[in-house]
Formats: structure tokens, C-alpha cells, sequence
């Protein structure tokens, strides 16, 4: 049986780790190295890092932190953020990154995902989504729209059709990032990432409102994920990683207990 990840996510604005709540009101709130160290030696079985200005202000990932991060830990390293080619991918993953997330730059030019893909493995090439509920339309039938420019730019794509061709076109793992759950600790968007999960044969992580170890459970059973992605009830200090490793385990969750 595979074991179910927790996943932490570091999001990364003029190099200091950021906190938004529905992709707004974002503050730094401290050292992306030193919290990936502290959740590595916790027992965090993967980090993503998303540099989330770079696409909006249309530049590369900032390099030097991301070797600076990748320096510090021992477990798979997810990076996205700006990443416009093949060649941004390879330089990430020259700079420490096992995978890489492809977000914006996949919606405007889908076949990035393929070129990634074809380059690096489906296995390093993440699809990461940013998602907002609409409601159900002729264009957007599931209710949720693809949003870009991290957050900023509505695309009219709907999610689950986006989801299927993204794995279609060789993306090897999807990252479900649910802006309105983003940040408000009211657990994750739960009937998005069953629906999107049920479609799919690739990994799904769920992101975006996880707020007490209960969230976690609920979205790896009912929301069927296949990871679940922590940031604030993590970056403030309200739980560590042991604590919610050890919830789902005693609630029958398979996951990997540190040693």
C-alpha cells in the first residue's frame, strides 16, 4: 500500500517566506531555509516552493534560494513559480529540485507540459492548478475555473477538463490549489479534489485551507487525495509534522512515521 504524504508548502515572494489568505493580503512571515530545515528534520515527507510573484512580474524563480532550500533537506523537492521552459525546468533541477510545477506558462502554451515531460520524466513534472469556484456554466460545467498570474487573471478553462489534458499531456502529478479555501484554515476544498481525483490515474495533492489535523483526514478519505499540502497551521507554529503524521496513523491512515 502506498503511504499518503504530508507535504509542506513554502510560498516564497522577494525571497522571505509568505502567507496569503485567498491569494490576498499576503505577509512575510519569516526564513524559507529555516523552515525547510525544521520540517525536514520533523519527518516532512516532501516540500514544494512556489515563488509566487515571478509569473505576475514574468521573471525566473529565484535561483540562489532555491539552492539554498535544496542544500538544507534530504526528501523530494517540488519548485514552481515562472517556469516558462525546458530550460527553466532543467535549471531548477540543477539547482536541487526533483520536480518541477508548471502553472501559468502550461495554461497559456500547453504543450510546455509535454516538452517537461519529454525532458525530465513525467515522474519530475508537475501540473500545479490554481482554482476558483464559479459555479456551473456551458463553458466551466464542473464550477471551477483555471486562474492565472497567481490569481490574478481569470482564464474561462475549466479545472477538470484542464486536469485531464494536463495528464494527458504527461504531466505526471497534479497539485490542486483552491483559492477559496486558500489560507482560511476552514479545511480544503473537498468535492473539487474528489471530483478531479476520481478522473484522474496520476498522484493528486490537495492545497489550499488546511487548519487542524481533521482536514488532513478528510481530504485523503473522502476528498481521496493523494497527498495534502500544510502551510499555516504548520508556518505558525499551531502543529508540527510528527503531530499530524501521528493523527492520521492513529485514525488508519498509512504514512511514513519518522524512526
Amino acid at each position: 500500500m502506498l503511504s499518503k504524504r504530508v507535504i509542506a508548502c513554502l510560498d516564497v515572494r522577494d525571497g522571505k517566506l509568505a502567507k496569503s489568505v485567498k491569494f490576498v493580503d499576503t505577509k512575510d512571515i519569516g526564513d524559507p531555509v529555516e523552515k525547510a530545515k525544521q520540517y525536514y528534520d520533523d519527518g516532512l515527507d516532501e516540500l514544494v516552493f512556489y515563488d509566487i510573484t515571478a509569473s505576475s512580474e514574468r521573471r525566473g524563480i529565484m535561483i540562489d534560494v532555491v539552492e539554498r532550500v535544496a542544500a538544507q533537506i534530504f526528501i523530494p523537492f517540488s519548485v514552481g513559480g515562472g517556469v516558462r521552459s525546458v530550460e527553466d525546468a532543467t535549471r531548477l533541477r540543477l539547482a536541487g529540485a526533483e520536480k518541477i510545477n508548471v502553472n501559468s506558462a502550461a495554461v497559456q502554451d500547453p504543450e510546455l507540459i509535454a516538452r517537461c515531460s519529454d525532458a525530465i520524466g513525467a515522474q519530475s513534472t508537475v501540473l500545479s492548478m490554481d482554482v476558483l469556484r464559479v459555479g456551473t456554466s456551458e463553458t466551466i460545467p464542473s464550477g471551477y475555473e483555471i486562474v492565472i498570474n497567481g490569481g490574478r487573471t481569470r482564464t474561462g478553462r475549466d479545472a477538470l477538463a484542464w486536469a485531464k489534458r494536463g495528464e494527458a499531456l504527461g504531466a505526471g502529478e497534479l497539485v490542486i490549489n483552491s483559492i477559496d479555501a486558500d489560507g482560511t484554515r476552514d479545511g480544503y476544498e473537498i468535492a473539487l479534489t474528489r471530483m478531479i481525483a476520481r478522473a484522474l490515474r496520476i498522484p493528486v495533492i490537495a492545497s489550499g485551507g488546511a487548519g487542524k489535523p481533521e482536514h488532513l483526514y478528510d481530504v485523503l478519505t473522502e476528498g481521496c487525495a493523494d497527498a495534502a499540502l500544510v502551510a499555516s497551521m504548520v508556518h505558525y507554529g499551531e502543529y508540527k509534522i510528527p503531530e499530524l503524521k501521528q493523527y492520521l496513523a492513529g485514525r488508519g491512515i498509512h504514512v511514513r512515521l519518522s524512526t
